[in-house]
């Protein structure tokens, strides 16, 4: 058992296995995202389903950086942390997190032609609303006492509000899916009814089970009756008292058999509890089939994405933002000094230094982090309407050591990436150098190059002291290990993590015992003391304590020891 609870742990640490309920799976898959496509997700932590349309975006490992990207957002400051820290296990250079209410997420400007900037269009958006809950009370115990049929109608304004904004943020021909992981139909297909009611035509829905084949399901319904908190049903809007009429409004209500039959709501998707052992879940589709009727002609280059048209609203005081100040995020210029070096160095011939950035405008750089260029286009245009969190994969650190050439040493965050954009320093080595190299854990001595196989030693000899790419090509052409790594005169060190030398080790098949620790066999001998202490606790309370009995008339004499 302690050696799975090991491989879970280094495996989450590294990226590679993210645990998460089977239906929560289902929203991404439904969306079918393509490496080219722009994608935002609306109410992303804590992070899961990002992490999956961040791996869909890499679907394509022939392409370094894919042409699309993912663009992250949520409205709690604290959670957007605990979204940077599940997703900066991927590595992506084209994602970002920003820090935004979501019904009234602003316009994300990207400039075009130069210094001509025009709002973001998304190609895929998802939409995973807050809700009641109520799909997870197999796992949730909360839910049997918090739940009342009131919940429902309180939170389908705020779902409606991110769901319209969604749809206003797609890209005509765009798709959308909106899911709760609630079962009531006022949070699920009132909302829908009501979005597509609003689209006037150019909203409809898609078949959301045509990317989950297999799945176990329920259609979408069309019928429902609203209640209050008391659990008072109501057939129809007149029948509201005045007491419920500020919650219960008429857009609660189910469509007439008129409006459903153009509604198709039996194209969304019901996954409930006891079908497969699951908790429950609502999935819709929502395709944009045209421009929305108020949005300007998409020829014009300049039309925004708006809503209907209302009266302006008076200035207000701005509000103030909370959360923490994140520092800036600074890209090379063109005559950036620091990147000859750089480039000559390593080779990156093909890499452009613009889309380079750190985090900091002195000119002594500690990291240096790699977006993709469509993602560097949103922060550069974006500076003081977007709050970004975080965005980038660190590709060199700073090093003070005086006997190397570069001042940049690689860093072993971004490997995947730069391996395969730099041309030199790069050393393949052989499955018994990555072993040894693997095997020396923080705080030993380096590895010896004498002590490497003649192949690696051999090219090892034409490189200069620094840093070094070394490359394990398994024999699955599939299977490559980067390491960052720094030669010496006359040693070799990975920079690789504890959590990552034990995941390539147990892919190459090598011993990790010496990295495995059983936690559940260190606390035995406490427990044992533990129990020791009681036993002997408790067979002191169950012996009586025999004392000499009073003198008395009896026959019975008792012998005191002087």
């Amino acid at each position: 058992m302690f050696r799975l609870h090991n491989f879970l742990i280094a495996e989450t640490a590294t990226g590679n296995i993210s645990r998460q309920e089977a239906v929560s799976m289902i929203p991404p898959l439904v969306l079918d995202v393509k490496p080219h496509h722009k994608v935002l997700d609306m109410c992303a932590a804590p992070g899961s389903k990002t992490a999956q349309l961040i791996e869909m975006l890499h679907a394509n490992e022939d392409d370094v950086i894919p042409s699309g990207l993912v663009v992250a957002n949520d409205a709690d400051n604290k959670r957007c942390y605990m979204l940077v820290h599940q997703t900066k296990r991927l590595q992506s250079p084209c994602f970002v997190i920003i820090n935004h209410d979501a019904t009234v997420l602003p316009n994300i400007e990207v400039s075009h032609d130069g210094d001509k900037k025009l709002p973001l269009k998304f190609d895929r958006i998802l939409c995973d609303v807050p809700c009641s809950g109520d799909g997870t009370l197999r796992k949730n115990f909360d839910v049997w006492a918090k739940f009342n049929t009131a919940n429902g109608n309180n939170l389908h304004g705020i779902q409606y509000r991110i769901a319209k904004r969604g749809v206003e943020l797609l890209e005509a021909g765009g798709q959308m899916v909106y899911s709760t992981c609630s079962l009531n139909p006022v949070e699920d297909e009132a909302v829908i009814a009501r979005l597509i009611k609003w689209g006037k035509g150019s909203l409809e829905l898609g078949d959301a089970s045509e990317n989950v084949k297999g799945l176990l399901y329920r259609k979408g319904i069309s019928h429902w009756i609203p209640m209050n908190r008391e659990m008072q049903e109501f057939k129809n809007f007149e029948e509201v008292p005045e007491k419920d009429a500020n919650l219960i409004r008429p857009h609660l209500f189910p469509p007439t058999p008129e409006e459903a039959e153009s509604l198709h709501l039996d194209r969304c998707i019901r996954v409930l509890p006891h079908l497969q052992d699951t908790g429950g879940f609502f999935v819709a589709l929502i395709k944009k089939v045209k421009p929305l009727p108020w949005e300007k002609d998409p020829s014009d280059p300049w039309a925004a994405v708006q809503g209907p048209p209302t009266q302006q609203p008076p200035n207000k005081k701005r509000k103030r933002v909370w959360g923490f100040k994140e520092d800036p995020f600074v890209y090379f210029r063109d005559d950036e000094p620091i990147w000859p070096e750089i480039r000559d160095y390593y080779g990156f011939d093909v890499l452009n230094a613009k889309d380079l950035f750190s985090r900091t405008t002195e000119d002594k750089k500690k990291n240096i982090y790699l977006s993709s260029s469509g993602i560097r286009n949103i922060l550069t245009s974006n500076e003081s309407g977007i709050k970004i969190i975080n965005t980038g994969v660190k590709i060199l650190i700073r090093t003070d050591n005086r006997g190397t050439e570069c001042s940049y040493r690689l860093s072993q965050e971004g490997a995947h990436v730069t391996a395969l954009l730099m041309k030199k320093r790069k050393v393949k080595i052989q499955k018994e150098d990555l072993v040894k190299l693997l095997m020396i854990d923080e705080g030993e001595p380096p590895a010896e190059i004498e002590g490497l196989s003649v192949e690696t030693k051999e090219e090892l000899k034409t490189l200069t002291t620094g840093s070094v790419m070394l490359e394990y090509h398994h024999k699955d052409p599939s299977f490559t290990i980067y390491l960052a790594s720094w030669k010496g005169n006359a040693s070799l060190r990975a920079y690789v993590s504890r959590q990552e030398r034990i995941h390539y080790l147990t892919m190459v098949g090598a011993d990790v015992s010496k990295f495995v620790t059983n936690k559940f066999l260190a606390k035995v001998p406490e427990a044992e003391e533990q129990v020791n202490d009681n036993a002997d606790q408790i067979e002191e309370d169950l012996i009586p304590k025999i004392e000499p009995p009073e003198s008395s008339g009896s026959n019975c004499e008792v012998k005191s020891e002087e």
